[in-house]
């Protein structure tokens, strides 16, 4: 009786581990999607440097998706995880230009503003 408990406790074991690894993988992979998705929606593919990171992170979700089919959930999970990462890169990288150029055009304002606000230079001291 004591062997087929042990038994039971070990499928079961297993069964939650196998489960364990699929919701996780799928989850990494929801989230690299959408990581992938906002940097492209904030412009991502515009900017160059932004640009190689999306792309990488197309990639390595790509390479992630085949080596999960292959059973290797481990190096497709890292992969997701990398892939977020460079996706997220690529969304500050268009953040940071986009920040960047507003406050070249707030600079630009303030020296129009000075310019169009300076008093005559001749004043009388009469």
């Amino acid at each position: 009786m004591r062997d087929v408990n042990m038994a039971i406790c070990f499928l079961l074991a297993v069964m939650i581990s196998g489960c364990a690894s699929g919701p996780s993988f799928n989850k990494s992979s929801e989230a690299s999607k959408s990581a992938i998705r906002a940097a492209e929606e904030v412009g991502a593919t515009k900017l160059p440097s932004a640009s190689l990171y999306l792309q990488l992170a197309k990639e390595e979700l790509e390479r992630a998706k085949g080596l999960a089919a292959e059973g290797e959930k481990e190096q497709a999970a890292s992969l997701l995880t990398r892939a977020e990462a460079d996706a997220e890169l690529a969304i500050t990288l268009s953040h940071e230009q986009a920040e960047k150029t507003e406050a070249e055009n707030a600079i630009e304002r303030v020296r129009q503003l000075r310019k169009d606000n300076q008093l005559p230079m001749q004043r009388s001291n009469q």
